[in-house]
């Protein structure tokens, strides 16, 4: 979130998110009975809690999106130069989105992902009628207001995304590059930097991505059955009638044991058997943005002339974080997926230095070359393996 404002805008966020909320319960108590989150909530409450930034006219992102396809071809060459891979990046499908359009764009990706979650719900409501319309309006009324508030949120600070089309129909559409020019623009104006190299220098970390999925189909298949496995244990607990918020009492005590072990509030609603398999995405995750880190640095640093200005802005910006933004970074779990990305940036500039990058590159063989949590931790134990393994 930018520096200005920063308390004073959460502040209203939240009041402003809990008074429509408070003010919608009665009316989705009584919509939608076979719905476990309801979409236009959400995206409404997004809307609403994602703060003012200009919008775009289509004429301007059509123009702005020919740049930064422009941006990609310049950076086609360098990356492949470094990793040894190389991928058309012109070929990609860009679009350059204002913040109302990338919620509804991810809004559109979450719906696709919880689709299953969804149909189990309609399943058991059908089977077993809810009890008082209120009780399950506010279950439905809460989840999707939280999805809204996270979903704002992001779209305050997202500049550049790759979306890898998760759980989509087959077969697959290569993945696409969103960049959000206001959010980029507010951030060049406020730390004074050049405006083509700082859109250089996040194109180099999405195209990473590009390099990570599209050539290596097994990630995101890998990526789709770890979620679906999630997916399905959300699921069983639909299905053993324990959908979220019933029975009250089991999601109290799962929030007690959380907080006493100090985990966040994201995990406090999940079983061990749930925790094992975040654990698991979470390592691949640390792993995809550590290497698009790691490339970002080591290309950009010889194509930027004010790369060095950039990264320290950036990390100065990093630690002016306001005590209401770092709590709800701790709840949500924010900051563990920040703390994954540096372990992961740290697991590939170990190897790196010790083997190259072409050894680093063998994980990109299978889910057996990933590495483990404590590999990841420990890098030498990994290469050792890989080693031993050849």
């Amino acid at each position: 979130m930018p520096r200005y404002g920063r308390a004073l805008g959460m502040g209203l966020l939240l009041g402003g998110a809990a008074g429509l909320l408070l003010g919608a319960a009665e009316r989705y108590g009584r919509r939608a009975p076979q719905q476990l989150i309801d979409w236009d909530l959400a995206v409404d409450v997004a809307l609403r809690t994602c703060g003012r930034a200009p919008l775009l006219e289509p004429a301007e992102r059509a123009g702005l999106e020919q740049q930064y396809r422009a941006v990609l071809e310049r950076i086609e060459a360098p990356i492949a130069a470094y990793t040894r891979t190389r991928l058309p990046l012109p070929q990609t499908v860009v679009a350059v989105l204002d913040r109302p359009a990338w919620i509804r764009a991810n809004a559109r990706s979450f719906q696709r992902l919880l689709q299953p979650l969804e149909e189990a719900y309609r399943q058991r409501v059908c089977r077993e009628p809810a009890g008082p319309a209120a009780l399950a309006g506010m279950s439905r009324l809460a989840l999707s207001g939280q999805l809204g508030l996270l979903l704002g949120y992001l779209a305050r600070r997202v500049l550049g995304q790759y979306d890898i089309n998760l759980l989509g129909r087959e077969p697959l559409e290569a993945g696409r590059l969103y960049f959000v020019e206001p959010n980029i623009r507010t951030l060049v104006a406020m730390l004074r930097l050049p405006l083509t190299e700082f859109r250089t220098w996040i194109a180099l970390h999405e195209a990473t991505h590009a390099h990570e999925f599209e050539l290596h189909p097994w990630v995101r298949e890998y990526l789709n059955a770890a979620l679906q496995a999630y997916l399905r244990t959300l699921v069983e607990e639909l299905a053993d009638g324990h959908p979220p918020g019933v029975p009250l009492a089991q999601w109290v005590a799962r929030l007690v044991e959380a907080l006493r072990d100090r985990r966040n509030l994201l995990e406090s609603f999940m079983t061990a058997e749930q925790r094992a398999l975040v654990s698991r995405l979470q390592v691949l995750m640390a792993l995809l943005e550590g290497y698009s880190n790691h490339v970002m640095h080591e290309v950009g640093r010889g194509l930027l002339p004010h790369f060095a200005e950039i990264e320290a802005r950036l990390a100065a910006r990093q630690q002016q974080r306001a005590p209401l933004e770092r709590w709800l970074l701790q709840v949500t779990g924010l900051n563990l997926k920040l703390e994954q990305y540096a372990l992961g940036e740290a697991f590939v500039r170990a190897v790196v230095a010790a083997r190259g990058i072409e050894f680093l590159n063998r994980v990109w063989e299978g889910p057996a070359a990933l590495p483990s949590a404590a590999e990841l931790r420990a890098p030498a134990t990994w290469i050792a393996r890989l080693e031993a393994a050849a």
